[in-house]
């Protein structure tokens, strides 16, 4: 145990300025967006440019480097959605999806998981490619499903970000392990938060 927290605290020490604020500005956007409010896609944007550039370079993860550039661009797309997104224009509500809807997303997910997989394990020198892969796709319709306000969002963050956890205590990198565990911490916190709105929204409609 002694070994682990020595670790950490050199993990923290070695830390490059672009981990330290990607960190706190994806903190920020995870409570904002628990909050429902847009701004989180600002600070979201400000994070996944910077993990973008600290996951290729620094951890050899470039399916994970593929999706915080994609994260940027729907970051834009999620502020207009957020705020016009709904039929009449006006701020989006929150909603659940249907258990087909959900089937789709895991046969989908699956699939573009092997497919991910197998283009970044034959053809490049990426680390731990399929688990990488699995977070990718899922990682990808949780975010579309974040934009459109999907309750279910937060299932999926929460089961991206526990592989997350093991992902970067495989390669020693034990204090993004410990970011990750906040990070399902607060997706649960995320869900219960949206849940109670949705609630709300039913006793009102």
């Amino acid at each position: 145990m002694s070994d682990f927290y020595s670790n950490v605290i050199q993990g923290a020490q070695n830390l490059h300025w672009a981990e330290i604020l990607a960190t706190i500005f994806g903190f920020i956007y995870i409570i904002l967006a628990i909050k429902e409010n847009v701004w989180c896609w600002f600070w979201g944007i400000l994070s996944c440019g910077l993990w973008a550039w600290a996951t290729y370079n620094l951890y050899d993860y470039y399916i994970d480097a593929v999706l915080n550039v994609f994260y940027v661009v729907m970051g834009f797309v999620g502020i207009y959605q957020w705020k016009f997104g709904s039929r009449d224009k006006k701020q989006l509500h929150v909603t659940q999806l249907s258990v087909n809807q959900h089937i789709m997303i895991v046969v989908a997910g699956v699939a573009l998981t092997y497919l991910l997989g197998y283009l970044f394990d034959k053809y490049t020198p990426a680390q731990k490619t399929y688990l990488d892969a699995f977070t990718t796709a899922f990682a990808v319709f949780a975010t579309f499903m974040t934009i459109q306000k999907k309750i279910g969002s937060w299932i999926y963050w929460i089961i991206v970000d526990m592989i997350y956890v093991y992902m970067y205590w495989a390669v020693g990198a034990y204090l993004f392990m410990l970011l990750f565990i906040v990070n399902t911490i607060l997706a649960v916190k995320g869900y219960l938060n949206w849940r109670k709105l949705v609630v709300r929204e039913y006793h009102l409609s």
